[in-house]
């Protein structure tokens, strides 16, 4: 009988019940055969400076970081989130570009660049031979090997960053909820994101975790946030300012706001230089982003403005009620207005990839009469297009963000995207489908 190779066997999560077995039945009777490390290629619990780690696979076999991959096992009821800053002093003091860590519940692979590590691959203990093709195209030995001449050049991206505004004057459609899942989502795919949110009311930074203090007295935020990085010219960079968010399993940063802006537009109105900061601040990061995503206040005033000058795209969430159609009119002049600002910095005027009905009932007649009505009226009465994506309202994608912690006698938030919240949900596969139709718009490749 022929014995199977390990990338053709199944393997069972459930059959780990500690640290140990993970070890045992998924790192080295799985994972480093079917990645090409035999036995004198890799060492458990070796002492690697002043670190003791769980396995050290060397495709080299001459300890040279380059070629080296850190194995970091845990025990399968343990929270990954809670063990990525050991993972990263391992990577960064050592100076390995590939770190795997692992509960057997899911796989998560980490690359190194310079002083920080970035999630490129994510996938269940349940159907990982399914992805046994991409783990081997990322760390096999044969990779490894392969690419060990080039390590300095493929460490240092290169990266076209798109920036979208997600704007309508109308409240109440679905803006943060649009950010923040498809966000996530874009990350889940090995997208490197950065979340702004312009509007004082903070809703995205508190749909994303930043929002984690009881009281106002342990307010961390009002020090730094979206309201200094515009007013200083040289201080406040994107990566003094943003925040990396957990509010999904695959990190996000993001650059916080405050209810304090509200308060602040005035004397932002006075600085000549600020249609212009975010651009020019966000020029600094353009190898770091693939995608820039931009929550916008649901009116016509300077921090709106501000988004649809600086981004490339603009999508246009409504719930296509009347009221939130005869909004469309306002953004219709809007955009005209401010790209007349992007003329006179010499950037194109900004590309409307459409309306996306959001917030729409899941109800069948009404899907099949008046909301096929509402579509087609968009297009005739307001000449935008319509995306090809609908976000239908359940409840899974309203209680998501709605989650919290009870810490002592305090109640703390704890937002979930939704494909942390509930992974089955049909909502994960409508962001999914929005992400994939933005995606190919934008001449980016998934």
């Amino acid at each position: 009988m022929t014995k199977k190779s390990p990338e053709k066997m199944r393997f069972d999560p459930n059959c780990c019940h500690n640290e140990r077995e993970v070890e045992s039945k998924l790192i080295v009777s799985y994972l480093l055969p079917a990645l090409g490390y035999s036995i004198n290629s890799w060492r458990q619990e070796i002492k690697y400076n002043r670190f003791r780690l769980d396995f050290l696979a060397d495709a080299s076999q001459t300890l040279e970081p380059t070629t080296s991959v850190v194995f970091e096992a845990k025990h399968p009821d343990k929270n990954l989130n809670d063990h990525i800053d050991q993972l990263k002093r391992y990577m960064i003091d050592l100076h390995i570009t590939y770190g795997l860590l692992t509960n057997g519940k899911e796989i998560r692979i980490y690359q190194r660049t310079e002083n920080q590590i970035q999630l490129i691959f994510h996938c269940y203990g349940y159907g990982i031979e399914n992805r046994m093709d991409e783990i081997r195209a990322l760390i096999a030995k044969e990779t490894l090997l392969n690419r060990s001449n080039q390590q300095l050049e493929l460490t240092k991206r290169n990266v076209n960053m798109k920036i979208i505004a997600v704007y309508h004057n109308k409240g109440g459609v679905g803006k943060t909820t649009t950010v923040v899942n498809l966000a996530a989502t874009f990350s889940k795919a090995g997208k490197k994101v950065l979340v702004i949110d312009l509007d004082s009311q903070a809703n995205t930074t508190f749909a994303t975790g930043l929002v984690n203090f009881g009281d106002e007295e342990k307010d961390n935020l009002k020090d730094s946030y979206i309201y200094h990085l515009l007013k200083s010219r040289k201080a406040f960079s994107i990566s003094e300012v943003a925040r990396t968010s957990r509010f999904s399993s695959h990190e996000i940063d993001v650059i916080p706001s405050h209810i304090l802006l509200m308060k602040q537009e005035n004397e932002l109105n006075q600085l000549k230089y600020v249609q212009g900061m975010l651009i020019k601040k966000l020029e600094v990061v353009k190898d770091k982003y693939d995608i820039v995503l931009i929550d916008t206040p649901p009116s016509l005033n300077l921090y709106a403005g501000l988004a649809l000058i600086t981004a490339d795209y603009l999508i246009i969430p409504s719930d296509l009620k009347p009221f939130a159609n005869e909004g469309l009119e306002n953004v219709q002049e809007f955009i005209k207005e401010n790209n007349e600002f992007r003329e006179l910095l010499n950037r194109s005027p900004i590309q409307p990839l459409g309306v996306l009905p959001t917030k729409i009932s899941t109800n069948a007649k009404f899907i099949k009469g008046t909301l096929q009505k509402r579509l087609a009226l968009i297009p005739q009465r307001y000449q935008f297009e319509v995306m090809d994506t609908i976000i239908f309202e359940r409840d899974d994608l309203a209680k998501c963000t709605e989650q919290s912690l009870d810490i002592g006698d305090m109640e703390v938030a704890d937002p979930r995207s939704i494909l942390d919240f509930k992974s089955s949900s049909k909502s994960v596969a409508e962001f999914q489908q929005l992400a994939q139709e933005i995606l190919q718009k934008i001449g980016v490749s998934s």
